[in-house]
């Protein structure tokens, strides 16, 4: 392996499996991509329904846990995180969600001229190959795949939708599409029965591209600079430290939690929490860690009178059967996520675009501690899960280092239902649950209500329930913000870094403030903007 590159790429994920792609094409420009992570090229990542497997599974996943958090009754969050080729993508839902127009065009006036919905949404079109087709709203031609098919959803998922339009929301079922409300199935990033990750997108393809290095287990430690440039980075690969040379640019794309740490390690970040630990500090950059969003959702449960995937998935001859119908067919329970419909809504009707985020899951499961079982198991009995999250909270958290070891995870606070505002519309979705499940369509198949449970009758225990038991949506994004003022952002709309050279960040930690929906969209349009700005500012610094 060359000891200088022209682009170093930190983070194989949603953004950086995009760039070094795009960096590569031309054959010219000399590429390593590093990832602390291993090979993607698993079995069960390959599988929909897999992530069941991956989710506390430490060879694939970071396994974080933050802080206890004082608003949701002083408990610490389970944030999995991809560490895999793929990142995050790797072990998703694989729900495709790109935003509201609105996100995009907030995001511009906030100082981040090219970033209006009109702007990306090429971006967005150019990435995708969508199963409806190429039209005002979707492109077909891209490398990602997306399925909008009804294959393999369960049935009751029609009686949700059902109970929506009952309780006042519209048919929708293209919330990517010229609006997002509605109730409706889900788009879905999944191509012929397997995950169509961003790593499967774009990295598979390329991988035998001579420009382009693809090197795993490589943790990277440090970036180095001289002067205010950066030139390079450490990392360890089997236990030992290597170094690195980018003649042109480092561009950081660790996502939302790794990023910042990264940052943080290298000296790059507040001065003073830098000095305390004795980090000597490479510029003063006051927002690395900060501004740190996630979507805080909470499910209700239901027993059901009619069979779910629990009758299919708990059984072990059941299990057997799926994965007889999914290793001759590519077909059954385990070909897509759990997440069989969902939709967008508005919890009071002065609003102008929907505020909340529906999900519907024909099973039911009890999610438990880190390391008791190797998978997320159904429930014995019929049930399903009709879940919500707020779409744009205004609770802001953050990245902080515990230590200067690079192993040692960061210090995560996300601050959860820290204000007023976030907790009022948390309770107006509840209520909303509420009243879904009180339509007569739902009235019919529902036997019992398990969470919060029928005893709970008021506003203060249904918030005592969503504090106790709510948890991550898994989108934690802006702990590296972009926007103009370096006192309160990380990089300018160029995605370079405040005040420094030869550095850029590309990934969800980025985002100015949580786009409507699940991240993982949003993150690789990131990835194709900031290829687009780097091949357009390509001038080699030999």
């Amino acid at each position: 392996m060359p000891e200088d590159y022209d682009y170093i790429i930190v983070g194989a994920g949603s953004s950086g499996s995009v760039i070094a792609n795009r960096l590569s094409a031309n054959g010219q420009n000399r590429v390593l991509l590093l990832e602390a992570g291993g090979d993607d090229r698993r079995f069960w990542l390959q599988v929909p329904l897999g992530y069941g497997k991956s989710f506390y599974d430490s060879q694939v996943n970071w396994m974080y846990q933050t802080e206890p958090v004082v608003n949701t009754a002083n408990r610490p969050s389970y944030w999995p995180r991809g560490k895999v080729l793929g990142g995050s993508s790797s072990i998703n839902a694989m729900i495709y969600i790109r935003g509201q127009a609105e996100d995009y065009d907030n995001w511009c006036a906030a100082g981040n001229p090219g970033w209006d919905w009109q702007s990306v949404l090429p971006l967005f079109k150019r990435m995708e190959d969508h199963s409806l087709g190429e039209s005002e709203f979707h492109g077909a031609n891209g490398p990602l795949h997306i399925d909008a098919s009804s294959r393999g959803l369960h049935p009751i998922y029609k009686h949700y939708v059902t109970a929506c339009q009952e309780a006042g929301l519209p048919l929708n079922n293209d919330f990517n599409g010229a609006t997002q409300e509605g109730a409706g199935s889900y788009h879905i990033n999944v191509k012929n029965g397997q995950r169509m990750s961003a790593s499967r997108a774009y990295l598979w393809p390329i991988r035998k591209r001579h420009n382009l290095h693809i090197e795993t287990r490589a943790l990277v430690t440090k970036v180095l600079f001289e002067g205010s440039r950066a030139v390079g980075i450490n990392y360890i690969k089997s236990g030992k430290t290597k170094t690195v040379r980018a003649d042109v640019e480092v561009i950081l794309s660790a996502g939302a939690i790794n990023t910042p740490q990264l940052l943080l390690l290298s000296g790059v970040g507040p001065a003073q929490a830098l000095s305390e630990l004795d980090i000597p500090v490479i510029h003063n950059s006051p927002a690395v860690g900060k501004n740190l969003q996630d979507h805080y959702g909470i499910d209700h449960i239901y027993r059901s009178q009619l069979p779910t995937l629990n009758n299919q998935l708990h059984p072990m001859m059941g299990k057997l059967w799926a994965g007889i119908q999914y290793l001759t067919a590519r077909r059954g329970p385990l070909s897509r996520n759990i997440n069989h419909a969902g939709g967008f809504f508005k919890t009071r009707a002065e609003l102008t675009r929907p505020n909340m985020q529906l999900y519907f899951s024909p099973l039911s499961y009890q999610k438990t501690p880190p390391g008791s079982r190797p998978l997320l198991n159904p429930d014995s009995y019929a049930a399903f899960c009709i879940g919500v999250s707020q779409c744009h909270p205004t609770s802001l958290g953050y990245i902080r280092l515990k230590s200067t070891d690079p192993i040692e995870a960061p210090e995560i606070q996300p601050n959860y239902l820290a204000t007023e505002h976030d907790q009022q519309e948390l309770l107006e979705a509840i209520q909303f649950l509420r009243r879904l499940a009180d339509t007569p369509t739902l009235r019919e198949i529902i036997t019992s209500e398990i969470e919060p449970g029928p005893e709970v009758l008021d506003d203060q225990g249904l918030m005592d329930h969503a504090r106790q038991q709510g948890g991550t949506v898994y989108h934690p994004a802006s702990t590296c913000r972009m926007g103009p003022d370096p006192t309160t952002s990380v990089v300018d709309a160029n995605l370079k870094v405040h005040g420094l050279e030869g550095l850029r960040i590309a990934d969800a930690s980025i985002f100015p403030s949580l786009p409507s929906g699940n991240t993982n969209g949003p993150a690789i349009m990131v990835g194709e903007k900031a290829s687009e700005i780097l091949l357009k500012d390509n001038v080699k610094l030999k």
